[in-house]
């Protein structure tokens, strides 16, 4: 079990804590629709990456009613 030696004040303690606080989203402006996304990822709403439409989403789809 871990003891520790001397105590370890609020000042030492909070500044070993002070990075440790996450970092807020940097959002960039979908180039397809406008929408605000992360970057590097594809866009969540429209489904494309780099003016290329990577994912079809299910509203652009049209199944059969008998396909299922």
């Amino acid at each position: 079990m871990a003891v520790q030696q001397n105590k370890v004040s609020k000042s030492r303690r909070n500044n070993r804590r002070a990075h440790d606080s996450l970092n807020p989203a940097n959002p960039n402006e979908c180039s397809h629709c406008g929408e605000m996304k992360r970057p590097h990822h594809i866009c969540a709403s429209c489904g494309h990456y780099d003016e290329k439409e990577i994912v079809a989403l299910n509203d652009e789809i049209d199944l059969e009613d008998d396909a299922a």
